[in-house]
């Protein structure tokens, strides 16, 4: 599958040339999924119905299959959906950043929106390589030495969580990182999660995820771990 996403310049003449990179880029006649990665910073309605509109009229002409959006509120999914449907929504989502549970996946499932799920580690959170001691001296240029979630108090309950995940994932032989995986996959209304890795081992230690069945009793688990580290 082709996927594209274009830069934060929102004027339909620079999304359509854009989109003609893409496409000379790639050799391809079609772009089969052409993502808004993230909307306007100062929620500007007129630029957000601008781009989605070209973006459907990018697809009514053939030159992309599909249209989604990514990092979307939901009154800004709820806004853009009024313009054109949206194909596929690309949100953040783990066991500790459960938001889009409430409103948007209900709103998906309804819609026959997919739904590509990026960070369901938490950004390495949940690997189960993450250390306080590494936490502590991250760089100042890394995002993650700035998010709460990798500093006191909350480093340490969610290395907890981490531990809880351990133990689930030892009953199957898989690392943390796959259980944490296999977690968001296990929404019915999630159709793929995005994983990175900076390394082969990396991507071996969470390879299994997709075929990893959690049971009803290990998700409570999980969950209920899960409840005592985002506990505020």
């Amino acid at each position: 599958m082709k996927r594209a996403r274009f830069t934060q310049d929102f004027s339909p003449a620079s999304l359509r040339q854009e989109c003609e990179s893409s496409l000379r880029r790639l050799q391809v006649e079609t772009i089969d999924l052409y993502q808004m990665h993230w909307p306007p910073s100062d929620n500007n309605q007129k630029q957000l119905t601008e781009a989605w509109e070209t973006l459907a009229a990018l697809k009514q002409e053939g030159k992309v299959r599909w249209i989604g959006v990514s990092n979307f509120k939901t009154e800004q999914f709820e806004f853009t959906a009024g313009i054109a449907p949206i194909t596929s929504l690309q949100p953040p989502y783990s066991i500790i950043r459960r938001a889009i549970e409430e409103k948007i996946l209900p709103e998906c499932e309804k819609q026959g929106i997919g739904v590509i799920s990026y960070a369901p580690m938490a950004s390495g959170l949940l690997t189960g390589a993450m250390t306080r001691e590494r936490a502590a001296a991250l760089p100042a240029d890394d995002f993650r030495s700035r998010n709460p979630e990798f500093r006191e108090p909350r480093i340490s309950k969610n290395i907890e969580l981490v531990e809880r995940l351990r133990k689930v994932g030892d009953r199957h032989g898989v690392t943390p990182g796959a259980v944490a995986i296999a977690w968001v996959l296990r929404h019915p209304v999630i159709t793929g999660a995005i994983v990175g890795a900076r390394n082969a081992r990396q991507a071996e230690g969470v390879m299994r995820a997709g075929e990893l069945k959690l049971s009803s009793e290990e998700i409570k688990e999980i969950e209920s771990a899960a409840a005592k580290a985002t506990a505020r």
